[in-house]
Formats: structure tokens, sequence, C-alpha cells
């Protein structure tokens, strides 16, 4: 059957293509143009952050936070098995080794209860991911890692406009990353963006966004000239891509709202048929604010998710699967670990199917993917 009902589709605000025309015709189409500085000025006034830098990638945002840190070969990250290859990568590709750690039940992050048991003299870093933009228990990951003199860095891919204790995810750690995805709420096809929180990393961060010159500094007449100082690469995106974002965080009421109400719906519509049917639903504790990014069922098993799957495609419904936890794949092995060392993340991921979520479900669409689930009994 044809895809009835596509897993994403790209949201157009209305204003994407006027705004990287008018980036063209700037004859500004180079890296911290008009838009781009736009851009980090709307996220720097909305999230009350020091400095945001905006990147070519969440990777590379968390590139950068690595290179910050001055990770060194040796060095131990903690980060949960559950989650995307960049976010252990970013601190691999400085000689660092990570250190999986398990999540909760409820919502799929990093269990605070067992950081301080992982922390050995090596570690330089905790990278907490808010899963679905739940925020992780963000409180007691600082008291541990502030006690251990431990940087907390928060890969906040899936959380922008996400809370925790009424304060906007990737405000908490020094350095925290964004994704602006073509699967995020707020996108620009390949984009992210690095949220400094401790101002001692503003300058240098410039500097390594920069390719290693002092060239932001240069054209604030900081320096009469600029040239090689540092680490660095180009991390600086397209103003014509910054353009297209610079659209949709206009429009980021506009998103949120239709997210929010295709949230809801699904949650309402299928929270009987999980309990009858031994399937986890998206937990959000009381002091979360919820960004509205995914919604997802937890099977009982794997054979039962891939089942489901195969049910919807068959009705032109398109679900996926998500993270295959690092620790099992081959890298994972390569740093000494084996099928069974976090069980209960290898038992969650088995058995979680994302649902379609974007902006153009309709109603109709959204009762057509409720109504072909119930249809399903375990």
């Amino acid at each position: 059957m044809t895809n009835r009902i596509p897993f994403n589709r790209c949201y157009l605000a209305g204003k994407e293509f006027a705004y990287m025309r008018k980036a063209v015709d700037s004859l500004h189409i180079s890296g911290d143009g008009n838009f781009t500085k736009k851009c980090a000025a709307l996220l720097q006034r909305l999230l009350g952050v020091p400095r945001v830098l905006i990147t070519t990638s969440c990777t590379h945002a968390l590139e950068m936070a690595a290179l910050l840190l001055d990770i060194q070969p040796g060095d131990e990250i903690i980060v949960p098995s559950f989650t995307f290859v960049s976010t252990a990568n970013a601190f691999l590709l400085r000689g660092a080794r990570p250190i999986f750690t398990e999540i909760r039940p409820d919502t799929l992050n990093m269990d605070e209860r067992l950081l301080e048991s992982l922390i050995t003299n090596r570690t330089k870093a905790v990278i907490p991911v808010h899963y679905a933009g739940i925020a992780c228990e963000m409180d007691p990951i600082l008291e541990v890692a502030k006690r251990n003199g431990v940087a907390v860095v928060e890969d906040n891919a899936h959380g922008l406009f996400g809370t925790y204790k009424g304060k906007f995810l990737g405000t908490f750690g020094c350095l925290a990353t964004q994704s602006f995805h073509e699967t995020k709420n707020i996108t620009c096809g390949e984009g992210g963006a690095l949220l400094v929180n401790d101002a001692h990393y503003i300058e240098r961060a410039e500097i390594m966004r920069e390719k290693g010159t002092n060239r932001s500094q240069f054209f604030r007449g900081e320096v009469d000239k600029y040239t090689w100082v540092d680490f660095g690469s180009s991390y600086l995106p397209s103003d014509i891509l910054a353009a297209f974002l610079w659209a949709q965080l206009e429009a980021r009421d506009e998103i949120q709202a239709k997210r929010r109400l295709v949230w809801q719906f699904y949650e309402e519509s299928l929270r009987h048929w999980a309990a009858e049917n031994g399937v986890q639903l998206p937990a959000v504790p009381l002091e979360c604010g919820n960004p509205f990014h995914m919604f997802y069922l937890v099977m009982p098993s794997m054979e039962k998710r891939d089942a489901l799957i195969m049910h919807l495609k068959e009705k032109g419904i398109i679900s996926v699967f998500h993270y295959v936890p690092l620790h099992v794949s081959k890298m994972g092995r390569f740093f000494g670990y084996k099928r069974g060392d976090l069980p209960l993340t290898e038992k969650l991921s088995a058995g979680l199917l994302r649902l379609p979520f974007h902006n153009y479900l309709t109603e109709s669409d959204q009762v057509y993917v409720t109504e072909g689930i119930k249809e399903f009994n375990c």
C-alpha cells in the first residue's frame, strides 16, 4: 500500500523561501550573515543564555564542546547508551572513553541514581540526553557533577523549549547543544547550536567555530587583524540555511501549538488501549515541561514492536523504532561492552516504536493512526 501517513514531513511555516531569497540578494550567504546573527540573538534572549553559536549540526556543536573541555586521550565521559551516536562520537574523536549508563524506566533518560558510582578520577564530563525533550533529573546530576569537579554538557537535540522546574533545557550545563535537523520541531534541514552557559568559554568557542582564528574579534574591532590562534574547524552554516531557520523560529508558537495538539490526541486516544495491552506511553514528570518532540510506545517485546510496525505499514502508516543501544554496537564491543550489560536499556529499546509526528497530520490522520493501533492486540 502507498504510504498514506509518513513518519515525518518537514513543516514550512510560510516565509522560508522569501527569507532565503533575501539572504541571496544580500550577497552574503556564507557564515555569520544577518540571518545567522538574528537566530542566535533570538535564542539568547528567549533562553536567557550568555551566548548562542549557530552551527552546521548538533554533532558539530557536541564536537565543539569536547574541544572546549579539552578532552584528552584516556579521559572518560558518562553517557547513556540509549542515544544517537554523535553524543559519544564527539568526545571519542578527542580520545575519550565512553562509560555507558542505564536509563530510567519511566522517561528513558540517564538514571541519575547511578551517576556517582560511575565517576572515577578520569571522568571529565557527564552528558545527559533529554530523551523526547523530557528533562533529565538535572538537580541531582548537577550536584553530583559539581561535588566531583566534572563538567555537564546537555545534549538537548530533542528538547528546544522544554523545561525542568520552570527553566529551559539547555541552560543547566556549562555547555549545551541543540539540533535543527529535519526531524526536529524547529528545522533548517541540517543545523544546530552550541549554548554557552559558562561565559569563560565564549571567546574560545568563537575562535574554534571560526577555524581557530580570532576573526570574530577582528570584525568587532577588538584586534587590528585576524590570524590562527587555536584549534578549530568550520562550524558555520550558510546564511541561506539560517534564513530558513529564522522563518521557523518566527513561527515557533504556531509550530509548538500544533505539535501539542497531536501529542495530546495520541495520549488521550491510546491511554486505555495501552493499559489493557501492557504498553508504556511517554512519561512526563510534573517538574518537566513537554516540548512535544515525539510520541512513542514501548511494546512488551521486540516481536510485538516489529509486528505492530508491519501492521501499521500494511495500512500505509509509517512508524519506526529508535536507537539501538550504543553499548551493543560494534564500537561498543570495542570498548569492552556486551549484550546484557545494561538490561533495562536493551529491553526498553527493543520495544520502542515512534508514531508519525509532524505538523501536517490532520485530525482524520490522527484518528486513522490511533484506530489502526487499537486494532492490534498484544
